[in-house]
């Protein structure tokens, strides 16, 4: 009797149609990135010969991002490839195809950056949106007051 043979893992998750986690977090990643810049989902979709739909589908994770897709990201969102990748943690990592296979090494635990947060990403934004100098350290006096007294 032959044995039946191991079907691969195209690196979905078992519950058909959910993404896997790596993929989300790319699409966390650009997201963040794209609105860091400024730019509409329309906007960095015609710098990449894309949709804005494509794009959202990147942002989601419902569609996964090529190599060759990434490195034209690298290039139009200017942040090397490895920032793609970055504050992913052990929990993440874990489900790559590999790891979900049982053969991908496990992964030391990053902090989750609050940088990467949409929230501190729009204030960044807005910041440096102030062009006077001195009212952006004024700006950031207050903040610093109001954090230390809460």
């Amino acid at each position: 009797m032959a044995k039946k043979q191991q079907r691969k893992s195209s690196g979905r998750m078992a519950s058909k149609g959910k993404p896997n986690p790596i993929d989300v977090h790319v699409g966390v990643r650009i997201r963040m990135r794209r609105t860091m810049l400024g730019l509409s989902q329309t906007t960095l979709g015609e710098q990449l010969g894309l949709t804005f739909q494509q794009i959202q589908k990147y942002e989601r994770g419902t569609n996964r991002v090529s190599s060759s897709r990434l490195f034209d990201l690298t290039r139009v969102l200017d942040v090397p490839l490895a920032y793609f990748f970055d504050g992913m943690g052990d929990h993440i990592a874990s489900q790559s195809p590999a790891a979900l296979q049982g053969k991908a090494p496990a992964r030391v635990e990053i902090d989750q950056d609050p940088a990467s947060k949409r929230e501190t990403l729009e204030l960044v934004r807005a910041y440096y949106g102030i062009g006077d100098r001195a009212v952006r350290m004024k700006f950031t006096n207050v903040v610093r007051s109001i954090a230390s007294a809460t």
